[in-house]
């Protein structure tokens, strides 16, 4: 009971490490009429800055949480993140903003590395398929529910009431894994030992650590932007479509892909939801402008739901030892920012010149490289000899 109790505290920390990205998307205007000399790109960086930390410190937050312990870490990040939340209810001077979004960084980026992580350590091998694909899904929950709940709380109470209830999260799920968390163990002797460089370069090399995160950055990359653009390219069917994509998706990764968890390995299933985006895409180039579109957008959203909640479950499946697994959510979330950062303007680019056309490419050509990196990479498990990792 205790375990599993903290497998949704973890959750729950993770939904309010989505929300430091979400609570500024929903109070977007209200923020824009706060900072009028810094409306338009200035707010948007406001948004970006935080995955901007991940994507340059992603690995390094891995090693480190793995040296430091997942409970330290966890609480720190979680009381940093009650903190600056606080700051932001005052609405300080932009330049103070600026410096609080990207301590909320560090914080978003420590929990969602140490999030996985640690739901992998609690969970028994059978249900771990289920709990990953649960952690996989608090983005698109956290948007779900800000979306819903938060522009009537910002209009009648404005953004500071959001970000004042986001610190009192943030602070009661630390105070909660405080006391549900495992004790860390203490630092062996050598632990620190090595060059930051040199354990860049043996994630990235090692094809059990990087296999879930270069699969990853192909979904990140696609599913983020077709978001965020495909609502606007069928008209007639958009708001409908904007709604319905995410919720999809969530329901798909929580009940079939859960279910096929269990009959087939992660990595086999990330690459069956690629394939199923593949079949999708061509669907919606096929059927583009008619009623059939609609069904296979929805059809490209739970494909790529399938592979979310797969990607972590690799994570697991992959490696055995808490220092890997934190070592590769670190390059997950390296890679992952990488594809929310790029995935949006290659996208434009290519709908600009080709239409739907260009969408279709992009969803197809993208999901294809998520199947081929996750082949070589099997391909260099099967001739590698590293007996402490599973294969």
């Amino acid at each position: 009971m205790r375990a599993a109790l903290t497998i949704f505290a973890i959750w729950a920390a993770g939904l309010g490490a989505a929300a430091q990205f979400g609570k500024i998307s929903v109070a977007y205007e209200a923020l824009g009429r706060a900072y009028a000399a810094q409306a338009g790109i200035g707010i948007g960086v406001m948004v970006s800055i935080v995955g901007m930390v991940g994507l340059i410190f992603g690995t390094t937050a891995g090693l480190l949480v793995a040296r430091i312990g997942a409970r330290r870490a966890m609480v720190g990040a979680l009381a940093l993140g009650a903190a600056v939340s606080a700051v932001q209810m005052l609405f300080p001077p932009y330049p103070v903003m600026m410096v609080s979004r990207l301590l909320e960084g560090v914080s978003h980026l420590v929990i969602v590395v140490v999030g996985p992580t640690a739901i992998a350590g609690l969970t028994a091998a059978r249900w771990q398929g289920a709990v990953m694909t649960l952690w996989s899904s608090f983005f698109a929950v956290t948007y779900a529910a800000l979306f819903f709940f938060g522009p009537p709380l910002v209009a009648a109470s404005g953004p500071g009431a959001l970000f004042g209830l986001h610190a009192l999260w943030m602070a009661a799920c630390g105070g909660l894994l405080w006391a549900l968390l495992p004790a860390d163990a203490r630092e062996k002797a050598g632990a620190l030992a090595g060059s930051l460089w040199a354990e860049h370069r043996r994630i990235y090399a090692s094809p059990w650590v990087a296999a879930p995160a270069t699969g990853f950055v192909c979904y990140t990359m696609t599913y983020v932007a077709v978001l965020t653009l495909l609502p606007a390219m069928m008209p007639d069917q958009g708001a409908f479509v904007g709604v319905a994509m995410p919720l999809v998706s969530i329901a798909v990764s929580l009940t079939f892909g859960v279910w096929l968890l269990g009959r087939m390995s992660a990595v086999h299933l990330v690459q069956a939801g690629f394939a199923l985006a593949v079949l999708s895409g061509l669907g919606l180039w096929l059927g583009w402008g008619g009623p059939a579109a609609l069904v296979f957008a929805l059809g490209v959203a739970g494909s790529l739901g399938i592979v979310q909640g797969a990607s972590f479950a690799a994570l697991a499946q992959l490696n055995a030892t808490s220092e890997d697994r934190a070592q590769a959510a670190g390059a997950i979330a390296q890679l992952g920012n990488l594809g929310t950062t790029c995935g949006t303007p290659i996208l434009v680019w290519l709908t600009e010149r080709a239409g739907s056309t260009g969408l279709v490419l992009f969803v197809t050509g993208f999901s294809a490289l998520g199947i081929a990196l996750h082949a070589l990479q099997a391909r260099r498990r099967a001739l590698s000899v590293e007996p402490r990792r599973p294969r």
